[in-house]
This record gives structure tokens, C-alpha cells and sequence, in this order.
């Protein structure tokens, strides 16, 4: 499988050239993927340089390129500090995260992740272990499902929408991305249906995979990994990922808590590079849709 087929990279250039990449300089791709910002990554270092790749899902290990300066890393971002201590790193240069599905997992229509066809719902990136979307649909009561509906989505009806999970499972068990359609869709408007069944099936691999814990995790280890003038580029895709990133950048924290210095300045440990988000210009959203709602933030450790 090709990189272009598995995932495109979005603001390549953007997110390459925000690193600032020192040719021996050590760096993490924490959401490997496709592979494509790795290999840009690795472009731009010298012989000296080292690239960790880290990716839960063992379907990216295809993409791995064929280069001694990289390391592939099977597992969850989240344990970024862990992996750098086992592999001898006491301080990096540089940390990059796209945190956008990739084409791979909503094409592989047998993962779950798309409402188009019929597959099981799974969800999971790391498929080894942990609870499935059906899991969720079958363990949380109302209350919980309202919950995760209200936190990762807009919906209008978030209410309708849990009242009909509960009522569809009663008579069978949602265990398919096809009736987990069939359960909600009545609740949809019609004018916005696909929108708004992608929100659902987003805000329930969201909670499988435990994507806002994760990041969260991924922000306080940046902190601590990288050395001073080290750079975190991160790309995300909807507002509660872009609200996190940038309170943490603001604040040193991703509820956006402000404490302040004798003076009154902010106590973080960040420099903006980027005040307002960089956004894909016209032509890469022409040839590649889904970046179109993609943000990058920059900063860098001071």
C-alpha cells in the first residue's frame, strides 16, 4: 500500500518547515501513518539525525521506510517519555502530530470506522486489545451516551440520538455499522444527515480510543522531552483537539487555567510561533478534501 493510498499528509511544507529541522537533531512523529511527514522529516536530517515513528496501528508498519536514522515505534503516542527512555534519548529537537484519520481506516471498511457500507463496529486503531465501539454501544447506559454525544459532537439533538441507541439495542444488539445507522438515523435531519451520523461514528471512535486522554498525555510529555528551542507542530481536525492544543501552548495546560508571574505574564513553558492557526490554502483542499478543516499550531519550548 502506498502512502498516497494509506493517508495524504496535510500541510506538509507547513508542518516540516514549523520544526525547524536540525539535520542531527533527534525527532518523534507521533501519528507515523502513511509515513509521509516521516519521509519528509528524514529529507531534511543529516546522517546524525535520528526519527522515531510512533503509530498504535500495526497496519503502518508497511509503510516503514527502508532507513537506519528511523525507528518504528508499536504503540500509543501517550507513552512518548517511555519509548524515549528506552531507546536512550534524554532530550529531542522536535515533535510533529497529525492527528487526522487516515484515508486508510475509513476506506478499510471491515474496521468500522465509516458509516458507508456494513462492517463490524470496531473503531479500534490498535486492534490487540481494548473495547470495541459495539462494547460501548452495549456497556454505557443513556446518561453515558448522552455524554460522549454532548462532549465530541454538535448535535442538535444529542438526546434523540442516545434515547434511540438504548431503544434500537433492546431489540438487538448494535454490533454493525449498518444498524447502528438504522438505529439513529430517524433522528437525523434529513438536509444533514451525513454530517451528522459522522459525528456520531466520530464521537464513538473518540471514546474507543480514547483520543483526548491520549492527547492530553502527548502535550505534558512534549514538555517535558523536548530541550530548550525544541519545536511541537500539531495538526488537528476538530475544535475540542484545537481548543487543547492551544490552551496548552497559551497556558502550559489544556483546561487553559492562567497562572501568572510576579509581572503578570502567563507562566508557560512555550513561545507561540504560530498566534493564529496555520490553515491549508485552496489548492491543497482541491486535491485533498479532508484537510480542509485542518489547524496547525506551533510553538516552542523556552
Amino acid at each position: 500500500m502506498s502512502e498516497e493510498t494509506y493517508h495524504i499528509p496535510a500541510l506538509y511544507e507547513e508542518a516540516l518547515d514549523g520544526l525547524d529541522i536540525k539535520p542531527g537533531g533527534v525527532y518523534v512523529d507521533a501519528t507515523f501513518g502513511g509515513g509521509g511527514h516521516s519521509r519528509g522529516i528524514l529529507s531534511r536530517l543529516g546522517e546524525e539525525g535520528r526519527l522515531y515513528g510512533f503509530d498504535r496501528d500495526m497496519d503502518a508498519f508497511r509503510n516503514v521506510p527502508d532507513d537506519g536514522r528511523f525507528t518504528f515505534i508499536h504503540s500509543d503516542f501517550r507513552y512518548l517519555t517511555n519509548f524515549m527512555r528506552y531507546h536512550g534519548e534524554e532530550k529531542i529537537d522536535g515533535i510533529l502530530a497529525d492527528l487526522g484519520v487516515s484515508f486508510h481506516h475509513f476506506d478499510s471498511s471491515e474496521r468500522g470506522f465509516s458509516f458507508r457500507g456494513d462492517a463490524p463496529l470496531d473503531m479500534r486503531m490498535n486492534r490487540l486489545g481494548g473495547r470495541t465501539a459495539a462494547d460501548i454501544l452495549t456497556e454505557y447506559d443513556e446518561r453515558a451516551i448522552l455524554s460522549l454525544l454532548r462532549t465530541y459532537t454538535d448535535l442538535k439533538r444529542p438526546h434523540a440520538v442516545a434515547k434511540a441507541i438504548v431503544k434500537a439495542r433492546e431489540k438487538a444488539p448494535i454490533d454493525t455499522t449498518l444498524r447502528l445507522t438504522e438505529a439513529v438515523k430517524e433522528t437525523m435531519n434529513p438536509r444533514q444527515e451525513k454530517k451528522e451520523l459522522a459525528q456520531v461514528f466520530q464521537a464513538l471512535r473518540i471514546e474507543v480510543n480514547q483520543e483526548m486522554t491520549a492527547l492530553r498525555r502527548l502535550l505534558q510529555a512534549a514538555a517535558a522531552e523536548l530541550k530548550e528551542g525544541g519545536r511541537l507542530a500539531i495538526i488537528t481536525y476538530h475544535s475540542i483537539e484545537d481548543r487543547m492544543v492551544k490552551n496548552f501552548i497559551k497556558t502550559g495546560n489544556v483546561e487553559g487555567i492562567e497562572e501568572k508571574d510576579f509581572f503578570g505574564k502567563i507562566s508557560t513553558p512555550w513561545r507561540q510561533i504560530t498566534r493564529s492557526p496555520i490553515v491549508p490554502a485552496e489548492e491543497e483542499v482541491e486535491r485533498n478534501p479532508r484537510s480542509r478543516s485542518a489547524k496547525l499550531r506551533i510553538a516552542e519550548k523556552i
